[in-house]
């Protein structure tokens, strides 16, 4: 691995931890403020709208700049950000909307660092389908590690000293992340296209993913996967409250399984990937985590939903590797950006209509039905984009992708070479 990657890693590993203090620590401040549902609602919802107003048109953006310029700008951008409500705690003038306001430029400067970084890694790695799949179980075992397990218990240990101290936290984050990122190798910038608006660029890309099989496939896992994660989870805590018969510690230890479960698939990604093939391996862990859902639905205690729970994040885990490791090796680097926050954005704009499915089957049909629901469809998705991900495309596109027999060489682009394209059509 080159030595630039271990920076990559401390920083993102860094930033993941103060996501995870955030991600706990800005519903509890929401809280102390009010306790009407919809404005903590709000708080929650402002950091996802980034990914649905601007998702598309920031991966442009990121096309055109330097990738290593802006992911320390958008954490130096972060960190000065969250000055503001760090002041405002001290002051005594937190107020929801600013917290909400503070959640939606946050979750902004996210959709840019976290666009740069997917683009900037296959650069840094050459391309390598190897490095590219032991990087991102790496850096996926760590933002499981940090956002998962230590990030939440600290950001609510470190908001009893104080409603500004997880904030300060954070923002101490995306400073030190930001310094290590600024010390990366820099890397030379795409060949520019000819020069279109931004629109026209950010049509270009998300057309790149759906006219390319494979690409949409990858793409059709994480949006139908988050349609059927979001029922779940949307009745999660009231079926281990009514069903299981658990309370608020028992409902955390099924989150740690699988968070736990996640951890493991990430670490076993690149073994399954070289034994059933990348795209057999993607489609047996869609599978996976349809029948483990399935279980879920059916048990009738904690031990067994647990472990359910766990397999199912096992095959979210080792997905989480080999998607995205795939997709870096095989689009073309200029369009890296706007490839990335296409996909990013369909899973997002899925995310709320999974959570009103959920409700709605809950509320007309009982608790159980949107798990049952949840795991059909995900093993409806296997068998649709199953041809879509397959072994055979796997492999063209990555003879593609490398022309002269090299990783390390950038596939041409969709218009410049129709027989880029044509093998994952």
């Amino acid at each position: 691995m080159p030595s630039g990657f271990g920076r990559l890693w401390t920083a993102q590993t860094i930033s993941s931890l103060g996501d995870g203090v955030s991600h706990a620590a800005l519903p509890l401040l929401a809280l102390t403020l009010t306790r009407d549902p919809m404005a903590l609602a709000v708080v929650t919802a402002a950091g996802t709208l980034p990914w649905l107003l601007f998702g598309v048109l920031g991966g442009a953006l990121v096309d055109r700049w330097d990738r290593r310029r802006t992911m320390w700008v958008a954490d130096a951008a972060r960190a000065a950000l969250l000055a503001i409500p760090v002041a405002a705690a001290v002051l005594d003038v937190l107020s929801i909307p600013l917290l909400a306001a503070v959640a939606f430029l946050l979750g902004l400067g996210g959709l840019f660092f976290d666009t740069a970084a997917t683009a900037y890694l296959p650069e840094l790695l050459r391309r390598d389908p190897v490095l590219l799949e032991r990087a991102n179980t790496r850096l996926r075992g760590a933002q499981t590690a940090m956002s998962g397990f230590a990030g939440p218990p600290a950001g609510s240990a470190l908001l009893a000293l104080g409603r500004a101290v997880p904030l300060l936290a954070d923002a101490v984050s995306f400073l030190l992340s930001a310094l290590l990122v600024r010390s990366l190798p820099a890397m030379p910038r795409p060949a520019p296209e000819v020069r279109a608006s931004l629109l026209r660029q950010a049509r270009a890309g998300a057309s790149y993913v759906f006219r390319d099989r494979l690409l949409l496939g990858l793409a059709l896992r994480p949006a139908v996967g988050n349609i059927a994660f979001l029922a779940v989870e949307t009745v999660l805590a009231l079926f281990a409250h009514d069903r299981l018969g658990i309370g608020a510690f028992g409902f955390g230890l099924l989150l740690t399984a699988e968070a736990t479960g996640g951890l493991l698939g990430a670490g076993i990604a690149s073994r399954l990937g070289r034994r059933l093939g990348t795209g057999t391996a993607l489609t047996c862990t869609a599978a996976v985590e349809g029948l483990a859902i399935l279980g879920l639905a059916t048990a009738t205690n904690p031990y067994v939903a647990g472990l359910a729970l766990a397999v199912c994040g096992a095959g979210m885990g080792a997905t989480m590797v080999l998607a995205p490791s795939l997709r870096q090796a095989i689009v073309p680097a200029h369009l890296m950006g706007r490839v990335t926050s296409t996909s990013r954005m369909l899973a997002m704009c899925a995310a709320p209509v999974g959570a009103f499915l959920g409700g709605w089957l809950a509320t007309a049909h009982g608790i159980r039905t949107p798990l049952y629901a949840a795991g059909f469809l995900l093993l409806a998705m296997t068998a649709v984009t199953a041809s879509m991900t397959s072994n055979r495309r796997v492999e063209a596109a990555l003879r593609a992708a490398a022309p002269t027999g090299g990783p390390g060489h950038e596939a041409p682009s969709a218009a410049s070479s129709g027989a880029a394209a044509s093998p994952r059509g």
